[in-house]
Order: structure tokens, then C-alpha cells, then sequence
């Protein structure tokens, strides 16, 4: 059989199977995998892994395993029933390329509910695209995967390499998912993220630093408010500091290879704000939970110098945090940016399984935001790249995935597994 014979029955074994593939993604999404509640979603994917007689890996995450190991992020909500769950195919014959596909079960919170069209967590399929909390970022990429897979044993073969099918959690806030599936053994020759990412292949990424501000006041009847020292304000003192480092910290990116295309490649969110007890009293506290990027090469322990530096100086020329400073916690990320190298062999493999589907070359995308590729190519040198669908609204109200684009992803999904892990038939 030539390849393109090759190439076009697995090609439509995909369309054969997108009705099956929306509809399991559809359920996918139906489950409200928020911080601390993935494990349904775990469940669901243990299920379909065993359906297809993978071997199934499923473990809690001990964190103790994960403290020293480069990337973690500190946890400080219950982590008592977070999970990893990696299945296994292990093939007859091995002449190809081992791979890791990969993606994340855990999704950010929805908001105020009346603001979203259509409830976030009961898809719903319009106009071509599908919409809900997780329907982007990134359910459809991790069962367009799965089905990528599904359509190989569909039209006839199966890959001549091993294969681990991972879900993981945490991704939106340490990445800590994905590194315990490294500290439990798991390696191959490449790594395949199907994030959404426009259809572009992501050539370079940001890392992030989390942390949060407590910032203390002097409580008194708002009557006396000038006798006191308002927490709520001081901590909007110190967001305007930070946000002096951030315009600096963009200033610096102006000169890096592949941050330089953008004019804000650094951005500093100010996105939790908890204070005061009382709307006629001075408040006493305020936290703040920040995020802020930094570029590759950049090391977290120096953003952190700064950042405690920075704060330092703000709190020194405040009336009241001068004899009371502010306290600064590390509440998620210490992650560091990430480019894609070391990567030719596997870049080569998915050129050809891009050109078969789109056409023409695949375009590189400098991501302002992460993805856990990171632990891959930082740690262990395997090369670790990031592919999929065109959709809008990831984080916010009435996220959708475009399913044509998913269509298309799940195709240069399914030849790039062909292509790197090799075929035999079935």
C-alpha cells in the first residue's frame, strides 16, 4: 500500500468518526472539572482508555514526590483526591518513534453564571462550533487524541511504537499533573499537546510566577478613617508598583529572538481580590492573587528577587506598610518559559502529516501564555510540541471550539502518529 492510500483511509476513518468524537467530548466537557474536582473526569477518561485495551496507570499524586523537582508550584488547597491517569499501548512490533500525547482535564472556574449564553458545563453544538467551559482549553484537543488513535485502528493498522495516553490536572495553576507523570517513569521519544493553538505550532512560550499579597491596615470606624490605614488601598499601591515592573520587564523582552514580534509580550494580572469584614469599617487586610509572565531564559528565583524587591520599595514610601510591610506568598506557578528545540526530527514528522491535511507549512506561534510542554523539554530533553484547534473565549464567557478546525486537527493529529510512531497492518 503506498502512503497516500495509507494517508487517505485514516483520513476518513477520522470524518467517519467525528460524530462519535462530538459526542464523547460533548460529555467531556458536561463534567465541571474545576481546581480540586477533576476526579469524575479522570474517571471518564479510565473508562475510555480500558474500552480500548490500553493498560491504565491511575494514582493519586503525592506532592512529597514532587517538591524538589524542577517546575513544581506550591499547593495550598486540599489536594487529597488529585489524580493522573496514563494509558498504555504497547505495541506488537516496535520499529518507530515512542510518543506521549497528552492533555489536561482541569479547567478554570466559569464566572457569574448569567453571563454565559448557554450554561459553561451543558455544551451545546451551533453555527459549527461547540461551546461550553473547557470545550477550547482543552477537552476537544484530549479526545481528538483519543479519536486520532481511534481512527488508525479504524482504517486497518496500528502503530509499531509505545504509546501513553495521559490526562492530567493542575495545568491552569502549577502544571504539577504532568510533572507527576514524569516522577512516576513516564518518558518517550516525543511529546504531542493538543492545546488549542489556531492551527499554529507553538515555536516559543512564556513562564509564569503566581503569588499573592497580604497587605495589612489599621481597622477604625470609617467615621475615623484617617486614623486608620485602609488595607484595600495600600494593596492598590502595591498593584501599581508591580505594574511599573511589568512595563519595565516588556522593555527587556524587546530584545529576546522571539518576544520582540510582540508589543506586550509580559503581561501582570492582578485576579483575586479578598479584603475587609465590614463596609463602614476600615478594613484590616486585603489579598491579592497575581500572575505574571516571564520570557525563556529567565529565571524564576531572579522574577521573584524582583518582585519581592519591587514590593519592598512600594511599601517603604507607604505611611502605614513602612512599619508594616506587606507579606508576599508563592501560591502556584514557578514555572519558566519554554522553546521548542532540539526538536527538528519530530518537527519534520508533523510538517509532512500538516502538509497533507492544510497545505503549505505550519506557522510558529510565540505564546503569551504556557503549556506543560515545559517539563518535557526542560527536564528531560524530550521534544515537546504544541498543536491544535481555532476556537475563542478560553477563560472567559462562551468559550467554543470551531469543529472544523477540530476536524482538521484531529487529522494532522492522527498522520503525525502514523508518521512518528510507524504502521503496521492490522
Amino acid at each position: 500500500m503506498n502512503l497516500g492510500d495509507q494517508h487517505k483511509r485514516i483520513l476518513d476513518a477520522v470524518d467517519a468518526g467525528f460524530d462519535g468524537q462530538l459526542a464523547t467530548t460533548r460529555d467531556f466537557v458536561a463534567v465541571p472539572s474545576t481546581r480540586g474536582a477533576e476526579g469524575p473526569c479522570q474517571d471518564m477518561i479510565g473508562d475510555l482508555l480500558r474500552a480500548r485495551d490500553y493498560e491504565v496507570d491511575d494514582w493519586h499524586i503525592d506532592l512529597d514526590d514532587l517538591r524538589d523537582l524542577r517546575g513544581y508550584g506550591p499547593i495550598a488547597h486540599d489536594f487529597s483526591k488529585a489524580r493522573s491517569v496514563v494509558g498504555t499501548y504497547r505495541p506488537s512490533t516496535i520499529s518507530g518513534k515512542s510518543l506521549i500525547l497528552q492533555g489536561h482535564c482541569d479547567v478554570v472556574p466559569a464566572g457569574p453564571l448569567e453571563l454565559w449564553e448557554t450554561p459553561p458545563f451543558s455544551p451545546v453544538v451551533r453555527n459549527g462550533r461547540m461551546y461550553g467551559r473547557g470545550a477550547l482549553d482543552m477537552k476537544s484537543g484530549t479526545i481528538g487524541a483519543l479519536y486520532a488513535l481511534d481512527a488508525i485502528k479504524a482504517a486497518g493498522f496500528r502503530p509499531t511504537a509505545r504509546i501513553h495516553v495521559q490526562s492530567v490536572i493542575e495545568e491552569e495553576s502549577t502544571g504539577v499533573g504532568a510533572l507527576s507523570t514524569l516522577q512516576r517513569g513516564y518518558r518517550a521519544d516525543a511529546c504531542f499537546i493538543p492545546e488549542p493553538t489556531g492551527g499554529k505550532m507553538v515555536r516559543a512560550q512564556v513562564g509564569v510566577i503566581w503569588f499573592r499579597l497580604k497587605v495589612r491596615g489599621q481597622p477604625v470606624h470609617v467615621a475615623h478613617a484617617g486614623s486608620g490605614s485602609n488595607a484595600i488601598m495600600a494593596a492598590y499601591d502595591l498593584i501599581g508598583a508591580l505594574q511599573e515592573l511589568e512595563t519595565e520587564w516588556n522593555a527587556r523582552a524587546a530584545g529576546d529572538r522571539h518576544f520582540k514580534t510582540l508589543a506586550h509580550p509580559i503581561n501582570f494580572n492582578p485576579g483575586i481580590i479578598k479584603g475587609g469584614d465590614w463596609a463602614s469599617s476600615v478594613p484590616a487586610w486585603c489579598d491579592v492573587d497575581c500572575r505574571i509572565a516571564i520570557l525563556p531564559g529567565w529565571s524564576v528565583a531572579d522574577g521573584q528577587k524582583e518582585i519581592l524587591a519591587r514590593v519592598a520599595q512600594a511599601a517603604r514610601d507607604h505611611r502605614f506598610l513602612s512599619n508594616n510591610p506587606p507579606e508576599v506568598e508563592w501560591s502556584g506557578f514557578l514555572s519558566e518559559g519554554y522553546e521548542l528545540t532540539a526538536s527538528a526530527e519530530a518537527e519534520a514528522a508533523f510538517g509532512k502529516a500538516f502538509a497533507a491535511v492544510y497545505g503549505g507549512a505550519v506557522q510558529d506561534l510565540v505564546f503569551t501564555a504556557l503549556t506543560d510542554t515545559r517539563f518535557y523539554g526542560l527536564n528531560y530533553n524530550i521534544p515537546s510540541l504544541c498543536f491544535g484547534a481555532s476556537g475563542e473565549a478560553l477563560h472567559g464567557f462562551n468559550e467554543y471550539v470551531d469543529l472544523a478546525s477540530l476536524q482538521q486537527a484531529t487529522k494532522a493529529t492522527a498522520l503525525f502518529i502514523a508518521e512518528w510512531c510507524g504502521l503496521e497492518q492490522a
